[in-house]
């Protein structure tokens, strides 16, 4: 890597966005030209795991390097305050411009000082493509967006990325470009010339969802839905949309990687490409995500990064976690943090040396019943907003809440451990059942394994479980004198 003038980035972020469903990773449908571009010419990390499946509380992990328990970001309504250290704030010390169009799920309002810009454009308003009453309404499935494909509020943000990049001199402050988009977060709709893309009887199949041994909220989420009223093909149209969206989403790359050519940052810039969670899409007959819910479709996001200097085409095969960005984005910039965290920086692996193939990464999530304030649904119940796509959410969270409790996850490459403080735990073995369609946790023959796993999950939070302060405090001792002794 060059070790001159301190990089300049820019980061691409679609929000729910999975890594299975991307033609670098394996899909053998979806067409994504661009994210296979930059897969083909920096590092693609194949097992990259975010630290929780809902938007806040992972895009804090990423930013801080800490576990979702470590200073209660386990909710979408708690954000990165100012006491917080955090990546931006760092940057911004060191003399970086941060510029970030796009929506904030992730510092709370009186912490954006450390943004040199920050423009979150209007959402424009999506159509349910059914009406109050059917029973697909509840479904996200939603009717095609209209008008011109560079008039969305996503096109809107990233055409602000490449003003920005057409307008940026040399010789300015090294800046920080981030673009979190919205696509392809459900509802499940976009622009015309990507909604019917693919066929639904063209795509792989979807993991079914009458599975025995899954938790109880999988049959809950599709009752309060009513998904368990839809047939297999209406899953199978809403993941075709959904592949649709991710396209899009590509086609917006494209627009600002041709910026970058155009303005010679390409090839002297970091660029960084990832989700801060996945989406079910349709898989086990559910859509969206739950806080409480660790399966891969949920977890294992796209990483690629493309770095001057790096070597092309590697392939991280080892586990890695989100928050990892954090410490290596330090690290290139030459920065040293001030704070304990637990994120590794994948650095080295840029440069193409081994990672890791034996570590654990961790994720976790869900509320539990002494914090009423972190639970979803939370309106007035002698009115609720029944028309809202939300509502089956924040009645089920309100109704069952021991279907949203307190979640955490160990993954390794070859299994899975989800542990719950109510309900089912889940272990999968990964080599044998990659789309964990087999709980195991109460197979006589995992029992050893399980221990060994339960150890390491408790070893984890024993190593996790606070963090101490940079820098002490000053303090004196008290002064001691000898005592004679006749």
């Amino acid at each position: 890597m060059a070790k001159n003038r301190p990089p300049n980035f820019v980061f691409f972020q679609p929000d729910e966005m999975r890594a299975e469903s991307l033609a670098c990773y394996g899909h053998p449908l979806i067409r994504t030209p661009n994210y296979d571009r930059v897969a083909a010419e920096g590092i693609r990390f194949d097992q990259c795991h975010v630290q929780n499946a809902q938007c806040s509380p992972s895009r804090v992990s990423m930013m801080t390097g800490l576990y979702p328990h470590c200073a209660g970001h386990r909710t979408l309504w708690h954000l990165i305050r100012p006491h917080e250290p955090h990546l931006f704030g760092y940057l911004h010390e060191a003399g970086y411009d941060i510029h970030w169009y796009g929506k904030n799920d992730m510092l709370a309002r009186e912490n954006l000082s450390c943004v040199k810009e920050f423009v979150e454009p209007e959402s424009h308003e999506r159509k349910n493509a059914y009406k109050f009453g059917d029973k697909e309404y509840y479904s996200f499935l939603f009717e095609t967006l209209d008008g011109d494909r560079e008039a969305t509020a996503d096109y809107i943000k990233v055409k602000a990325g490449i003003d920005f990049l057409k307008n940026r001199r040399s010789d300015e402050n090294p800046f920080f470009l981030f673009l979190p988009i919205l696509q392809p977060h459900p509802s499940y709709t976009t622009h015309r010339d990507f909604h019917h893309m693919y066929d639904p009887q063209d795509l792989p199949e979807l993991r079914p969802s009458d599975l025995e041994k899954k938790p109880d909220y999988y049959s809950l989420i599709r009752k309060y839905r009513r998904l368990d009223e839809l047939p297999t093909d209406f899953f199978r149209k809403i993941n075709a949309t959904y592949l649709g969206m991710i396209s899009y989403t590509d086609w917006l790359l494209g627009e600002l990687i041709a910026a970058m050519d155009e303005g010679g940052f390409f090839d002297n810039t970091v660029l960084i490409i990832s989700s801060d969670h996945g989406d079910w899409a349709g898989d086990f007959g559910l859509v969206e995500k739950w806080p409480s819910d660790y399966s891969d479709p949920l977890t294992r996001v796209p990483l690629l990064v493309k770095a001057p200097g790096c070597k092309a085409g590697h392939v991280v095969e080892g586990p890695v976690e989100m928050f990892d960005l954090m410490a290596s984005v330090m690290e290139l910039a030459g920065l040293s943090t001030r704070h304990t965290h637990f994120a590794t920086s994948f650095v080295p692996q840029l440069n193409g040396e081994a990672e890791d193939r034996e570590r654990l990464v961790f994720a976790e999530g869900g509320y539990d019943p002494n914090e009423p304030h972190a639970f979803e649904g939370r309106w007035d119940w002698d009115n609720p907003p029944v028309e809202g796509i939300y509502y089956p959410k924040g009645r089920l969270q309100q109704e069952v809440r021991e279907s949203v409790c307190r979640t955490t996850m160990l993954r390794s490459l070859k299994y899975k451990l989800v542990r719950r403080t109510a309900g089912r735990h889940e272990l999968y073995d990964l080599q044998e059942d990659p789309g964990e369609l087999r709980n195991l946790i109460d197979e006589p023959g995992m029992r050893e394994t399980k221990v060994d796993l339960e150890g390491a999950m408790l070893d984890w939070f024993m190593r996790t479980s606070d963090t101490v302060p940079v820098g002490g405090d000053p303090r004196r001792f008290p002064a001691v004198s000898a005592v004679q002794t006749p």
